[in-house]
């Protein structure tokens, strides 16, 4: 283990190579020997090829970034030696085709070799070159210490449906990897991922990434329909849909592009039914007729947003935080947009459950922010809680209503809705209209029906935000003010200090300016770190509190930040004379 605690795997190799299927293995493996995990991918936008590489982070405690250094390097090609040697540093290692004959000569002689025959081994278990990396996943737990009995049961759950002469290759490809390791580097063998004497009694954790979260918190909330259409980074979302639909009784619908989807979640939102749609900025660009459409028209819907850079195609398998501004904005005039931004994969899970009942409570579009790193990073957690779930549906009404107006003025701001079948007549359609709904340009009508769409935010405000999540004492000399997957890498920077404290924000319409504003008030310094040109945030608590973050760690290049990168300017902060 490192200073930190953290032991880093690392695996890269040409797409095809299995690095993603491998290094989510290992991850297991070492969740279900006790540990807990972060991972890190990373691949290139191109149909065929390129490099990838997966990053598995484990630790006795919580673990919740990368990081910077790489204590084992698989490498399945030459380009991971070139491309990852720097990270080694003394005594890591380094676990390659031994007859593949790379060139090792840019890594230091501290680095320790691990040459292991994986093609040769692979075809000797009966597979193909493919199967190297199974072999390697073998070496790799033998070398840290890992359990055989936990890797096959592993590989017997992911080859399942492929039949037993599958799992029975897979079992000896693995089988041999681990036997070559401890009987040709037995003297190095270490105990990283030996199962801890107490995981018997442990509670089991699960590995989840972002996009599985939301497609699991959306059948958690009842969801009944879903159409999305695949774009990076959110398309497992709806590979997770597609698969458990039968089991659960909704409907996921691939349509024909991104248009198509959100017409036809609202279309399914106005039938009575709990409906979403996903996508990136790309496509969100092209659902913002229909995010207006569903404004103007009450109609509940929820959108996932998954950020990646821009503009225009930009970085279409990388992440950043450039849509903020954008979604706070989008379509034309005003509407009751309410957005949220989780951190990470369970703040995911929880905000999409808590999305479904806010767009239905309020009758209006509800877009939770992801991006990349939270899309598709996997982190242990336990299992998520939905015993103090329930349904929401605000105003929903299924019987007939004497006298009723769809948009009939409310303190609150929310009508009754119905659906079409259950005897209320009903206009709905893209102009301004009265209560009833039948199109209007008259002044009295605009400025009624604007203001009790807009009181909408202003009852959520009271009754549904809760205060922004403070992480630290509550009186430090350096305060750290952030949003989305920046959490994780900013929670473990300040676990190395105790004069730190860290703003996370996952409301950001309606914001909460007052708890922002006191807490800011407070602070000795402030630091806004963000992934994007322009710092959106601070300029939207500037916007909102009055209050400027001058110092401002951003980023842009499309990956994430590193805890290592945090502590330096924490670091910088605190030599200040605060």
């Amino acid at each position: 283990m490192s200073q930190e605690n953290i032991f880093t795997l690392k695996i890269g190799g040409q797409a095809g190579q299995g690095i993603k299927s491998t290094g989510l293995m290992f991850a297991k493996v070492a969740t279900r020997s006790g540990y807990h995990i972060y991972t890190y991918t990373e691949f290139p936008s191109l149909i065929r090829g390129g490099h990838n590489v997966m990053q598995i982070n484990i630790s006795k405690e919580e673990v919740t970034a990368p990081r910077k250094k790489t204590d084992l390097l698989v490498a399945l090609n030459q380009e991971t030696i070139d491309k990852h040697f720097d990270e080694l540093g003394p005594w890591s290692g380094v676990l390659y085709d031994g007859d593949d004959k790379l060139d090792l000569s840019k890594v230091s002689e501290e680095v320790i070799s691990y040459p292991v025959p994986l093609t040769k081994l692979a075809g000797a278990a009966g597979g193909k070159d493919l199967l190297s990396n199974t072999v390697a996943l073998g070496a790799v737990v033998a070398l840290l210490g890992g359990n055989l009995t936990i890797l096959n049961d592993l590989i017997r759950e992911e080859f399942l449906d492929k039949g037993e002469e599958m799992i029975e290759i897979n079992h000896k490809a693995a089988e041999s990897g681990y036997k070559y390791v401890t009987e040709n580097f037995g003297d190095r063998v270490g105990e990283t991922i030996k199962p801890i004497d107490a995981m018997e009694t442990a509670v089991p954790r699960m590995v989840v990434n972002g996009n599985e979260a939301v497609a699991l918190g959306a059948i958690a909330a009842g969801m009944q329909f879903a159409a999305i259409y695949p774009m990076s980074p959110i398309t497992n979302i709806l590979h997770v849909l597609a698969m458990y639909q039968e089991k659960y009784g909704y409907i996921y619908k691939q349509p024909e592009d991104e248009i198509s989807a959100i017409n036809m979640a609202i279309g399914a939102s106005f039938a009575g039914v709990r409906s979403m749609t996903a996508t990136s900025g790309g496509g969100f660009c092209l659902m913002t007729e229909g995010y207006g459409l569903a404004g103007m028209t009450e109609t509940p819907v929820v959108i996932i947003e998954g950020m990646r850079g821009g503009p225009a195609t930009g970085l279409p398998t990388w992440g950043e935080q450039g849509d903020l501004r954008f979604v706070l904005h989008a379509h034309q005039g005003d509407f009751p947009r309410i957005v949220l931004a989780a951190g990470d994969a369970q703040e995911a899970f929880y905000l999409t459950m808590g999305a479904f009942n806010l767009a239905e409570k309020y009758q209006t579009p509800v877009v939770l922010l992801l991006d990349k790193n939270i899309c598709e990073n996997d982190q242990s957690f336990l299992s998520f809680d939905i015993s103090s779930y329930k349904q929401d549906r605000g105003k929903f009404k299924t019987e007939k209503i004497a006298d009723y107006a769809r948009y009939a003025p409310a303190p609150d701001g929310v009508s009754v809705r119905t659906i079409p079948g259950a005897g209320n007549f009903l206009v709905a359609n893209s102009d301004e209209h009265n209560s009833q709904g039948f199109s209007t340009e008259e002044t009295n009508d605009r400025t009624e029906q604007m203001k009790k769409r807009m009181t909408k935010l202003e009852t959520c405000t009271k009754s549904d935000m809760p205060a922004p999540q403070l992480f630290g004492s509550e009186d430090a000399d350096v305060t750290i003010v952030s949003w989305g997957s920046n959490k994780g890498s900013i929670l473990q920077a300040i676990k190395k200090f105790d004069n730190v404290n860290y703003l996370h924000l996952t409301w950001l319409n309606p914001f909460p300016i007052v708890a922002v504003k006191e807490r800011l008030a407070k602070a000795k310094y402030v630091i806004d770190v963000e992934c994007n040109y322009s710092g959106q945030l601070a300029g939207l608590i500037k916007e909102r509190t009055g209050i400027e973050i001058l110092d401002r760690l951003l980023r842009y290049d499309g990956r994430p930040f590193y805890p290592e990168e945090i502590e330096e300017r924490i670091k910088l902060a605190l030599a200040k004379d605060l």
